[in-house]
């Protein structure tokens, strides 16, 4: 097995699977976003069509209303998801780059989103206590799937953040734990596998949740993702 064949098969999965199953005006405003991002010099770190996709289908099949995104790039993935939302629904993406935030709201309303999406800028360690304050003086409902998918050294802040802010039955996903393998290594110098390391060590030490991690091949190599169900207290 090699890098080639997990994108080839990507690839395959992704014309037969996916690009088959999308309208063309969705399918192109996904395309769109890709090219922009690229044409914005923005890192090349969006998950893969069946990523998006994956996200896609969980947030249909537990009818999310409420979706919080950690980590928007230029707004790939939350399109996947602002695409199972319904009229009445609601996306909250968090990006700490200005210039990223302008790329996603750009591309977010190309793909007719606007008005389901808000893109918050600033640091999310910062946001997220905005977005538990909003909760807690009942002016927000709780949020019914969460995805982190940003720096790897806050991860277990972010988590237990987003923990607070999910409603029983409600999922929250990490992307990028096994770092091609490296969260093995205890004594690793590199911030991202320490941090990833502190996100299983607290999930597996929170009680209110149940969760496993998944790994996978792609064209975004060797990873994988945190999945996490809220338990109803």
């Amino acid at each position: 097995m090699s890098q080639r064949q997990w994108i080839a098969v990507d690839e395959y999965f992704t014309g037969v699977l996916i690009d088959s199953d999308t309208d063309n005006d969705a399918d192109n405003a996904l395309h769109a976003a890709l090219a922009a991002s690229d044409a914005a010099g923005l890192p090349a770190i969006a998950v893969s069509p069946p990523q998006g996709k994956l996200l896609n289908l969980l947030a249909s099949l537990i009818s999310a209303r409420r979706i919080l995104e950690i980590g928007t790039l230029a707004g790939y993935s939350a399109i996947w998801l602002a695409r199972a939302l319904p009229p009445d629904g609601r996306l909250i993406t968090l990006e700490s780059e200005p210039r990223h935030a302008e790329v996603a709201r750009a591309n977010i309303a190309k793909a007719g989103f606007a008005d389901l999406v808000q893109v918050r800028v600033g640091p999310a360690l910062d946001t997220l206590p905005q977005l538990a304050q909003e909760r807690s003086s009942g002016r927000a409902e709780p949020f019914d799937l969460v995805f982190i998918d940003a720096d790897k050294e806050h991860n277990a802040d972010y988590f237990a953040a987003a923990v607070g802010l999910t409603r029983p039955g409600g999922l929250i996903i990490v992307d990028n734990v096994v770092r091609g393998g490296a969260v093995l290594d205890a004594g690793s110098d590199n911030s991202a596998v320490q941090g990833t390391r502190r996100l299983i060590e607290t999930v597996s030490a929170d009680p209110s949740v149940s969760a496993t991690a998944i790994q996978t091949v792609g064209v975004k190599g060797y990873d994988g993702f945190v999945m996490a169900l809220v338990k109803t207290p």
